[in-house]
């Protein structure tokens, strides 16, 4: 496949901007990280609808609640691991109460390399899809991200989308993206299944195209909605490929991969299932690329476990 590729992060403030000014309800929530996360831009168009709270991630969160309650749209936007992690019983709270709050966790899984373990955020999607009432998106694609934004405020509820920090293949789907669908992204045979979340594209990509070259025929899966998740097209897949490997730059315990584990528990027969993904260990310091190929996030880490 041909693609170009892209930083998602970049076009949050971007797409926050466009969506503010043809809905006023808009407000970003910032935890001293605007200029990494790219609000700044948001800051600097409507700086009235722009709350800094500094380095006090429960607090910032605690405000998008009491914006929601008074029939705002508010988008907190931070690095992953402090919008799931550091913020997690407000967020608790807020789903709770099924608030209006929007969430923007970027530097997700292993993108922020150079800060290690203490910024890596591996288990944002087990601690957020835990949570009642909050959808979780992951876009892949520059118009799966606006697609998501979208949906996030046409929905009343809480939303949390997972957006890359690393680069990822912009390819662009023909269909709009809908909460709790998948999509078949390549179909060339049965041999191996590849179901990848948004963040994870560029390795899954690349994998497909060196397993055709392989001689191998498969399916390559892009998972959107990963709550909910597309249960009916997960098993029919199952019922189809002789192997399926979730591929996510996060833990294997608990995102995609349990995910997709829970659905196939119900089931008397099914393809096997391999994880790609880090092992139930803390990550370490290195650019995103060497952190990856060494907890296991790699190329040939998926071609192994196919073969």
């Amino acid at each position: 496949m041909n693609y170009e590729m892209i930083c998602l992060r970049d076009k949050i403030g971007e797409f926050l901007c466009e969506l503010a000014k043809e809905d006023d309800r808009i407000y970003v929530i910032d935890s001293d990280l605007a200029k990494s996360t790219k609000t700044l831009e948001f800051q600097k168009k409507y700086p009235e609808r722009f709350v800094e709270t500094g380095i006090a991630e429960a607090s910032a969160m605690s405000i998008a609640a009491g914006l929601a309650s008074e029939g705002q749209i508010p988008f907190y936007v931070n690095f992953a691991i402090f919008v799931a992690g550091t913020a997690w019983t407000q967020l608790r709270q807020a789903a709770y109460a099924n608030l209006n709050v929007k969430m923007i966790g970027t530097y997700s899984g292993m993108d922020n390399g150079k800060d290690g373990a203490s910024h890596h955020a591996n288990e944002d999607l087990a601690l957020v899809r835990s949570i009642p009432n909050v959808k979780v998106l992951v876009p892949s694609n520059v118009k799966e991200m606006k697609e998501a934004m979208k949906i996030a405020i046409a929905y009343n509820g809480p939303v949390y989308i997972r957006v890359a920090r690393d680069i990822v293949p912009n390819v662009e789907f023909k269909t709009d993206s809908k909460i709790g669908e998948a999509k078949i992204v390549e179909d060339c045979g049965n041999d191996f299944a590849i179901i990848y979340e948004g963040t994870s594209a560029k390795v899954a990509y690349e994998s497909f195209d060196k397993l055709k070259e392989k001689g191998y025929n498969g399916k390559l899966i892009n998972i959107f909605s990963v709550k909910p998740i597309d249960v009916n097209l997960i098993n029919m897949i199952s019922d189809t490929v002789k192997i399926i490997v979730t591929v996510e730059n996060h833990s294997v315990i608990g995102g995609l991969g349990g995910a997709i584990a829970e659905i196939l528990a119900k089931k008397s027969n099914h393809a096997p299932v391999a994880f790609v993904g880090v092992e139930d260990v803390f990550t370490e310091s290195g650019t995103p690329t060497e952190v990856k190929e060494k907890y296991g996030l790699s190329v040939d880490n998926i071609i192994k476990k196919i073969i």
